[in-house]
């Protein structure tokens, strides 16, 4: 799908995540777009850093999600299994997550990740 339909109208503040899944993967193009207000943004208080220190150097290239539980309009939380891939100083990477999620105020937010 492309960026105009799935993710930038989130990232403009247009609508906001219907799901989890769907918060996740504006997250993913956020991280590719260096967009640290939106990744603020759509972090858990209780668990969002300050700020964010994105390396300018890694190219987030493509996202597969894995698996998903629970996550959405009807649900409270959430996790999303996912392989991040990317570019650094020329080198091919995966980052593998699984990411919590809560939704509260009829929002979805990211909470914290498990790597592995």
């Amino acid at each position: 799908m492309p960026y105009a339909e799935c993710c930038e109208p989130l990232h403009l503040g247009l609508r906001k995540a219907a799901t989890a899944e769907a918060l996740m993967r504006s997250r993913f193009s956020a991280f590719a777009r260096n967009d640290e207000d939106y990744l603020l943004k759509t972090w858990f208080a209780g668990t969002r850093p300050k700020a964010l220190n994105l390396d300018q150097t890694t190219r987030w290239i493509r996202l597969e999600v894995l698996a998903t539980s629970q996550g959405s309009l009807f649900d409270s939380s959430a996790t999303v299994l996912f392989e991040a891939h990317y570019r650094q100083d020329g080198k091919p990477g995966v980052l593998r997550e699984e990411s919590s999620f809560v939704r509260e105020h009829e929002q979805w937010f990211y909470v914290r990740g498990n790597y592995g």
